[in-house]
């Protein structure tokens, strides 16, 4: 084996074809704005803005300067008992961009921490109030809420879930999903069918007994199972069910939160006020990974009874609140004020619904989804080998268009930087456009 073979072959890559990947490796070394740096020199622009994490640009510098600073000052301080300034005051700033009655903040180190964070809580509350028994959780088929087994649990991608099967968390069922290419197909924006969907709840209140569900958890917008936007009514009917069986609402925001649709919150864009919100990705710009659980009111204040001495929350991880992240949150919070951020991704939107239908009457293309700056290109796959399309446009783009696009079997992901230009978006999705009609 090769010196540079073994440099790829250590490394077991997540939600990758490993062995198609390292047969013709595609490493980045460097990024700088809207661009990737790969090992051989060639700049690549990325349309992803990372993983959806990096809307305001790789390496921003008030962010690099802020975390320079940081690591050089207070590396790591203990979080329990004690913690460092940073996280209080990044605490502060991020509840005071949530919506009205979002009182707190606990810090987690990714999506998937916040996610089974914020179902510890939901279940914790309710033996807080009283009502022990509250102990089922239910998600929605195709929903992605991390991979942990708490999120792995409530979520519904299959391909995420299958082999694990014999090990999720008992006590979880599932709504169904909203996608709808029969009724809904090239939506652009908010589709116009399925809320009545929501009524699926009901369904399940009927079959567990409301009074022993303790929290309902969606994504607003679908994310990684291919950009699925809530029917026109979907969120706020569901808000409603939930008021009616006491059942607490968990909106998963790691990817909506902090400009990706126009707003600090999907909660704020589509006016409907859960009770706790999952956050990570945007919060540092992708610098530092770092998570958070916001929690309303009264969620907090049904914990803090009892002796003040006493803990109330046996939850946390060793590097909650680190310093180093919690400055890079500030940082990163700083830029989306300072530049305006959220607003110029508002400003984008119809541009980006604009470029990404242009797709519609491709021959390849199924379905084109898109809400804010999320939007996807669904292909029809190839028979007997679905997937295989996707992965070669992924590739084909990166090899010679110089572009970098997601591809989730045969959906084309997209997430444009929150300050991409009119003339960058035009440019790369021509180079994704000649590569859809290269390809079989």
């Amino acid at each position: 084996m090769s010196s540079s073979a073994k440099k790829v072959d250590a490394y077991w890559m997540p939600f990758t074809a490993n062995r198609d990947f390292k047969k013709r490796p595609r490493i980045i070394s460097g990024a700088s704005g809207h661009y990737y740096t790969s090992t051989d020199g060639t700049r690549l622009y990325d349309m992803f803005s990372g993983l959806w994490t990096s809307g305001l640009g790789h390496c921003h510098p008030k962010i690099v300067e802020a975390v320079q600073r940081q690591v050089a000052t207070l590396d790591y301080c203990i979080g329990f008992q004690m913690s460092n300034d940073k996280a209080f005051e990044l605490a502060e700033r991020v509840v005071a961009m949530a919506p009205a009655g979002f009182s707190n903040c606990f810090f987690t180190n990714s999506g998937s921490e916040s996610v089974d964070s914020a179902l510890k809580i939901a279940l914790a509350y309710h033996r807080a109030k009283g009502e022990g028994h509250r102990t089922r959780l239910i998600g929605r088929e195709k929903g992605y809420h991390g991979v942990n087994f708490g999120g792995m649990s409530v979520g519904g991608m299959l391909a995420n879930r299958k082999v694990f099967g014999a090990n999720l968390i008992p006590g979880v069922d599932h709504m169904r999903h909203t996608l709808d290419l029969e009724r809904n197909a090239f939506s652009r924006g908010l589709p116009a069918h399925g809320a009545e969907l929501a009524n699926d709840l009901e369904r399940l209140a009927a079959l567990h007994d409301g009074s022993n569900i303790a929290a309902v958890i969606v994504e607003p917008v679908v994310g990684s199972a291919g950009v699925i936007p809530p029917p026109v009514g979907y969120l706020e009917k569901l808000r409603e069910i939930c008021d009616r069986h006491d059942i607490l609402l968990i909106f998963d925001e790691v990817i909506t939160a902090f400009g990706r649709l126009g707003t600090g919150t999907a909660a704020e864009r589509f006016g409907v006020t859960p009770d706790l919100i999952t956050m990570a990705k945007g919060l540092t710009n992708g610098v530092i990974p770092m998570g958070a659980v916001l929690v309303r009111d009264h969620v907090y204040e049904a914990f803090m009874q009892g002796p003040e001495h006493a803990i109330e929350l046996f939850h946390g991880y060793t590097y909650s609140g680190h310093p180093v992240a919690a400055a890079a949150g500030l940082a990163t919070l700083n830029v989306y004020k300072e530049e305006g951020t959220f607003e110029q991704a508002a400003a984008l939107e119809d541009t980006f619904a604009d470029i990404l239908h242009s797709f519609d009457s491709h021959k390849k293309v199924i379905d084109v989804r898109n809400f804010g700056l999320m939007g996807v290109i669904e292909l029809a796959p190839r028979p007997g080998a679905p997937g295989a399309r996707g992965l070669e446009i992924h590739k084909k783009c990166f090899w010679e268009e110089k572009v970098v696009v997601r591809n989730g079997m045969d959906l084309l992901q997209f997430s444009p930087f929150l300050n991409s230009t009119v003339d960058e978006m035009q440019q790369s999705f021509e180079a994704v456009r000649r590569v859809i009609d290269s390809v079989a």
